[in-house]
């Protein structure tokens, strides 16, 4: 790769880099260790060229791609005991929804996650990128490596698990 064009994706991902943070977390349960080690990795496979985006997705979709694949790689190898593993992740803290009492902005948020961390692995993925990076379900199944059909599956049955688990935890009803 020409020195050139690793300036340029390196501006790239730069620009992109809280949305990136965020993803590596959804990727790694909010555990932030994990989750900086895979989006470090990243990093490395992306402007080295062992990762290389053929042009096929954009920029985003196919990083997004890198990162999650990278997370599944740390994941099972964690699995067989070669990367050390936390007792308990670390929870992000989480931003505070819009509502006029910043207390219950939080309890609501809290809600949240503790309900999206809850959901099966493939829903909470599509969901996170879809709601929280403001993807479509089409380049969410891109960077999951599913079909759309899967894809939208996955996101209609996240939905209703995620309605069904804030009501019964009193949230938005």
């Amino acid at each position: 790769m020409a020195d050139a064009d690793i300036h340029s994706l390196e501006r790239e991902l730069a620009a992109m880099h809280a949305a990136s943070w965020g993803w590596a977390l959804a990727c790694c349960r909010r555990d932030r260790d994990q989750a900086e080690d895979a989006l470090q990795q990243a990093y490395v496979k992306a402007l080295s060229g062992r990762a290389r985006h053929d042009g096929r997705s954009s920029l985003k979709t196919w990083f997004f791609g890198v990162v999650r694949l990278t997370a599944l790689e740390q994941r099972r190898f964690a699995a067989i005991g070669l990367l050390r593993r936390k007792d308990a992740p670390e929870t992000e803290e989480l931003q505070a929804a819009s509502s006029p009492d910043p207390a219950v902005a939080r309890e609501t948020a809290e809600a949240v996650a503790a309900c999206l961390s809850k959901l099966p692995e493939r829903q909470r993925e599509v969901l996170h990128l879809v709601f929280y990076e403001g993807l479509t379900i089409a380049e969410a199944a891109l960077i999951m490596d599913v079909s759309l059909g899967t894809a939208r599956q996955h996101y209609e049955r996240g939905k209703a698990n995620m309605l069904a688990a804030l009501e019964r935890r009193g949230v938005g009803a």
